[in-house]
Formats: C-alpha cells, sequence, structure tokens
C-alpha cells in the first residue's frame, strides 16, 4: 500500500506509490492528501468519506438523461466535482471533471465520451476509497492506520 513517508516529517519528495497489483499508481494521492492535511489521519478519512459520498451522488447525478435545458447545472457539477477531487488528490477524477466542463461549455459533440469517462474516473476513485476505508493500511510518516 502506499506509504507517504519514512520519516517523522512529512516527505515532501514521496511519490504516488501504486495502489493494486497492475495500476501504476493510485486513483488518490496519498502523498496530495497527506500534505493537504498536515498528516491528520482523522482528518483524511474524513475528506475521503465526504468525498466518497459526494463522488456517488454527482456520479448518479450524471448518468441521468440529459434534457435540452440543463447544461448550466451540469457544468456546476462537473466544475464542484473537479474542486474536490483535486482538494483530495483524486486527480484523474478531476481532469476528466475539468475535460466535461469544457465540452459542455464548448458544446463539443464529445460531451457524451467525456461524461462517461468522468463516470469511469469516479468509480476508480470510490474504488479505492472504499479499499482504504474499509481495511487497516498503512499510512503517513508516523506509521498511523486507516481504519
Amino acid at each position: 500500500m502506499a506509504k507517504l513517508a519514512e520519516s517523522a516529517f512529512l516527505n515532501c519528495e514521496a511519490q504516488p506509490q501504486p495502489f493494486l497489483d497492475g495500476q501504476a499508481e493510485s486513483p488518490i494521492d496519498l502523498v496530495h492528501l497527506s500534505r493537504q492535511t498536515f498528516g491528520d489521519h482523522d482528518l483524511e478519512r474524513e475528506l475521503l468519506a465526504l468525498f466518497d459520498a459526494q463522488a456517488a451522488q454527482f456520479a448518479e447525478r450524471l448518468r441521468a438523461p440529459a434534457a435540452l435545458c440543463d447544461g448550466e447545472w451540469r457544468i456546476a457539477l462537473a466544475h464542484t466535482i473537479k474542486g474536490s477531487a483535486r482538494a483530495v488528490g483524486a486527480f484523474e477524477v478531476g481532469n476528466a471533471a475539468e475535460a466535461y466542463e469544457k465540452a459542455l461549455r464548448g458544446g463539443e459533440s464529445s460531451v457524451v465520451e467525456k461524461r462517461d469517462q468522468l463516470d469511469d474516473a469516479i468509480r476508480k476513485a470510490c474504488s479505492a476509497i472504499a479499499h482504504l476505508l474499509g481495511r487497516a493500511v498503512q499510512n503517513g510518516p508516523t506509521g498511523k492506520y486507516f481504519k
């Protein structure tokens, strides 16, 4: 699992580590999350749980059939999930939300494809969060554990 740092102080040179076998890196950048929370593991868990709930609700809303007049709330939704995702280190979600938001604003023909990519990124992030919050996993410079 992604051990964030070896010393008692946050190692700002640490890099994201593979999450599961076969993945290049975790859908959640735990190094970034630790920096954002100043190593507070309780806050990390709280933020991940909040993001997980928010992302699941947003994904459900995004899957709703599109109507002619719902572009503005979809743009606002994408913008909100983009910021939330980047705050917790779910950069794939943030990037997919940004691409979807831009496609909506520009009236691009790739809107459905971008929405599907965002939905996929949300699923991966939520799966990673479930894994992180559902097991005791060494995390952080103090060696504390999630759960």
